[in-house]
């Protein structure tokens, strides 16, 4: 193999060591080529892909009249990432929010809002009031026949185009949607369409027609069900689209979702960004959607729980979810404790914004750099940590690097670093490394690859730092130093962005 390896450009003489590997040693100058090519090119290396897709990412998903908790930032901050990276590769991405919008719950709704709604609670917090109306109507319902049946005629009457009770749920959907924004626009996530379960109503009907005209569906104790006779770990697990009852379920407006996607948006890909317990359930969406002839890249892209110190699911002391506001409102509070702390001198709106910047980072960073199939544990001291694999870490070797720019005071960059210590070749190499590691996240939807390289650079760059003056260098040595600075810095900003985290100044 050596003898016939022509890579004299790039490589020193390779040896064989052991049986079975060969090792390679990088040439200086072929690293010092890379670099300065580097230097000029705004996108890092990284090159678009050449067979671009349209890809349909369903992420966060959120239940109307219910407030966003801890249980929605695995699958918010992992689909907005995965969305980032895809279209910064080249792909044309959807993001599209399935919010649930529609199902018996709103019975219970619609009651307490005719008959407990408190106006001046519904303006001061609307997700609150809703859910202490849904609360409180549920517990009467288990007591009072009565109400249960009362509730259950709501419903009804919404599914049957009340006008009245449409314009509650409408209510409810808007109040809902106006919480949801304001999370959203903290976090820098937005959507391209926003389709709950209701969008796909009008549509329910068809899909089990055309299922049982096709012979892919048949009747079984009055359901309409779809068996996978030839798949054998579904083949007892027949999928119900339509129930005896004859009212309709998930897996009927997933099927609609399907062919929403696939034939009006004309997407190729579609990746739901949802958790383990739906392994099933999309199993059961693929098999049907491939048996109808769709021929797109489905995947379910699956994740692990956010624990609490306890190792059990985070949860408040009362046992209910931890809100999402309070724990993002809180991240923030003690990165401005912090900063407070460090940096007294700060002005408040500066601390306020950088307090923003860190303690959002930290939550997303935490989160993002774990293996998405793996449960963590949410711990406040480690996230927010300058040391160790944390977002504020990161975000200080970037700050730290601003800091030398401003002391350099508009000194030159050089186009040809040299790299003449063992600290900047092995940096520059890391920097080299940017474009093979942005396109591994897709290859199975993990983020944290990237995350571990930024944390792997952030090292080097420390280690650099320590052992290369770059200030204190001759001129030549100090531009060349600075180069490397300035690169470092553009590529973990970059790679904090496609992780959806911002960058401060100063810290």
């Amino acid at each position: 193999i050596i003898a016939n390896l022509d890579i004299t450009d790039v490589s020193e003489q390779p040896s064989v060591a052991g049986a079975g590997f060969i090792n390679f040693t990088l040439k200086r100058e072929a690293v010092e080529t890379k670099i300065a090519a580097l230097l000029g090119d705004e996108r890092l290396g990284v090159e678009k892909v050449s067979s671009p897709r349209k890809i349909v990412i369903d992420f966060g998903s959120p239940n109307v009249a219910k407030p966003m908790h801890v249980g929605h930032i695995r699958s918010t901050f992992l689909g907005d990432a995965l969305a980032r990276i895809a279209e910064f590769l080249g792909h044309d991405v959807i993001r599209d929010n399935h919010i649930g919008d529609w199902g018996t719950q709103f019975g219970m709704v619609i009651w307490g809002w005719k008959n407990l709604l408190n106006l001046e609670s519904l303006k001061r917090d609307p997700i609150a009031e809703l859910v202490r109306i849904y609360k409180e109507t549920n517990q009467r319902a288990t007591k009072d026949e009565a109400v249960r049946e009362a509730a259950r005629a709501e419903l009804v009457k919404l599914q049957a185009g009340d006008r009245e009770n449409y314009s509650i749920w409408k209510q409810c959907v808007d109040l809902s949607m106006q919480e949801f924004s304001k999370a959203y626009e903290l976090l820098d996530i937005h959507y391209d369409i926003v389709r709950g379960e209701s969008f796909y109503n009008d549509r329910l009907p068809a899909v089990v027609d055309r299922l049982l005209k096709s012979g892919l569906a048949e009747i079984s104790e009055g359901a309409v069900c779809v068996f996978f006779r030839d798949i054998p770990e579904l083949a007892d697990k027949p999928c119900i689209i339509r129930k005896s009852d004859g009212g309709y379920n998930y897996a009927t407006t997933d099927l609609a979702t399907v062919g929403y996607r696939i034939n009006d948006l004309k997407a190729n890909a579609v990746w739901y960004v949802v958790g383990a317990p739906q392994i099933l359930h999309f199993k059961q969406i693929f098999a049907i959607a491939r048996r109808q002839g769709y021929a797109a890249d489905f995947h379910h892209v699956t994740f692990g729980s956010i624990l609490g110190a306890d190792r059990k699911l985070m949860k408040t002391r009362s046992g209910e979810n931890v809100p999402l506001r309070d724990l993002l409102e809180e991240g923030i509070t003690r990165a401005r404790a912090i900063i407070a702390q460090k940096n007294p001198e700060l002005a408040e709106s500066e601390r306020n914004e950088i307090a923003r910047i860190i303690g959002l980072g930290a939550i997303k960073y935490a989160d993002l750099s774990q293996y998405r199939m793996t449960d963590y544990i949410f711990s406040w001291d480690k996230m927010l940590s300058l040391h160790g694999n944390t977002a504020p870490y990161l975000q200080n070797a970037y700050v730290r690097i601003r800091s030398i720019f401003r002391k350099a005071e508009g000194a030159s960059l050089s186009p040809a670093p040299v790299l003449g210590e063992p600290a900047e070749l092995n940096l520059a190499k890391r920097l080299c490394q940017f474009a093979e590691i942005v396109p591994q996240v897709l290859n199975d939807f993990r983020p944290n690859i990237l995350a571990n390289y930024l944390f792997e650079l952030a090292n080097s760059f420390h280690t650099f730092y320590e052992a290369c003056p770059v200030l204190k260098a001759d001129e030549t040595v100090r531009s060349s130093r600075l180069a490397l600075c300035d690169l470092t810095g553009r590529v973990l900003q970059r790679g904090l962005k496609l992780l959806g985290i911002d960058v401060p100044e100063k810290m």
